[in-house]
């Protein structure tokens, strides 16, 4: 039987009621048979997620100091949960476990990981299916890199007799078996290695929202949602920032080729996002906007330079970019004319060698002139269809006209399945709100 592999996010296990829902998801699926949990998130605005309360305990045992008022919120928390569903599971050995663990040895990848560990364990007892620690599968070495063939053997080894299994996310254990655990949000990681490992006809990540949205919702109100997207396109969306998941839950199921469906764990119905292979054939593809998705960020600097007859000179550019290399400092965007160079910047890792920069940019090149503009957003304007359709890029230009926005840098790139733009930080949002104007509200 083909399987599939089901993540659900901490808002979605956050108490009792939620588990129901998840429990429902699951058995409404017969293939949902690997399912992968994050720690119980916040259930009202001020509520504390349960890996900050582990972080906190192990900054408290760290420092030699005792952390049992806040350690007994975390086992009430689980064994509210565990009461209000009724099952028959006892986790004070566990609980006793971690808290000896911290007191000898506060490490802050084991506490964040003890969140998904119990979470896993309580869903599992509740679905009536097996608990596999992820300690004993995803593998790290020891400058804490996933070993992903080693995982994936690891796991397809240990799950030839399994059914039904819950594995928590987030967290694996290196090859001498400490504890570690991926950046945050790394339970989405998780789920796209276990879905490469059981070779899963597609890979379910349940969130609270119904899907990738075209624009962020705080900008743009009520966006519609991306009912399909590519790989390629979700990568130029997320480099703004633009994400659902975390970036590194694309390549394992990239390479074996394994879709993506973005879901909401509080509105099942709901179609939500695919993600799919870039030679995906959208032949039978609903939508009808020419872009994808809008995405933009704020925080860069440009260093504008000019200098008469800078094309004839060989090997100008790399200079400029040999200099912003000695000082660590990478670009994002390089455009160009005859006599003119645009080199656009993260400021925050500009600032602190912004005068050695200049500096070594007067004396390595000589220019007429050179100044840094701070306060510039980019924005990225994505869609597969926009290669096809004339007068694309005359229509991002109209909108923004429109409003009086200047553009202050362009950039296409080869593929042309995105478009860069660069404007005042001040003009972001409304720069997003009437590029969507133009080509989602006017085509719907």
């Amino acid at each position: 039987m083909s399987s599939k592999v089901v993540k659900f996010g901490g808002s979605s296990l956050a108490d009792a009621n939620q588990f129901r829902k998840v429990a429902a998801i699951i058995k409404a699926d017969k293939q949902r048979r690997f399912v992968v949990p994050s720690a119980p998130g916040k259930r009202f605005s001020d509520d504390v997620k349960i890996t900050d309360m582990l972080y906190k305990c192990c900054e408290l045992a760290g420092s030699g100091l005792n952390f049992d008022k806040e350690f007994e919120i975390i086992k009430q928390r689980y064994n509210g949960i565990i009461s209000d569903l009724d099952i028959k599971i006892d986790l004070d050995a566990e609980f006793a476990a971690i808290r000896t663990e911290l007191k000898a040895r506060p490490a802050k990848d084991f506490a964040a990981s003890r969140g998904e560990f119990l979470n896993g364990k309580v869903l599992a007892a509740y679905l009536g299916f097996e608990f596999i620690d992820a300690a004993d599968v995803i593998t790290f070495d020891t400058n804490g890199s996933l070993l992903l063939d080693i995982t994936v053997k690891k796991i397809r080894e240990r799950i030839k007799t399994v059914e039904c299994a819950v594995i928590p996310g987030f967290y694996g254990s290196t090859t001498e078996g400490i504890v570690k655990t991926f950046s945050r949000g790394g339970s989405d990681v998780t789920g796209s290695i276990v879905a490469n490992a059981v070779n899963a006809s597609i890979y379910e990540n349940w969130t609270d929202v119904s899907g990738f949205l075209v624009a962020d919702p705080r900008v743009v109100e009520n966006p519609d949602v991306i009912s399909f997207i590519t790989y390629k396109e979700l990568r130029e969306l997320s480099y703004m920032g633009a994400t659902v998941l975390h970036e590194d839950a694309i390549f394992p199921v990239r390479s074996a080729g394994i879709p993506i469906n973005i879901r909401n764990t509080n509105r099942p119905d709901d179609a939500g996002t695919m993600i799919v292979s870039d030679d995906h054939d959208f032949n039978d593809d609903t939508a009808t906007y020419t872009i994808t998705g809008i995405a933009g960020s704020k925080g860069f600097s440009t260093i504008n330079i000019e200098k008469a007859m800078m094309n004839s000179e060989t090997g100008f550019g790399m200079r400029v970019l040999k200099v912003l290399a000695e000082n660590n400092v990478s670009f994002e965007h390089m455009p160009s004319g005859i006599d003119t160079m645009s080199i656009t910047v993260d400021s925050a890792t500009l600032q602190p060698v912004r005068e050695k920069v200049m500096t070594q940019l007067r004396k390595e090149i000589n220019p007429d002139h050179i100044e840094i503009e701070d306060g510039i957003a980019l924005l990225a304007v994505v869609g597969r269809r926009m290669k096809n359709t004339r007068g694309t890029v005359a229509r991002i230009f109209a909108a923004l006209a429109h409003a009086r926005i200047n553009v202050k840098m362009i950039d296409q790139g080869s593929s042309e399945l995105n478009v860069i733009i660069g404007v005042s930080a001040n003009d972001l949002n409304e720069a997003i709100r009437r590029i969507y104007d133009m080509f989602i509200n006017s085509e719907k």
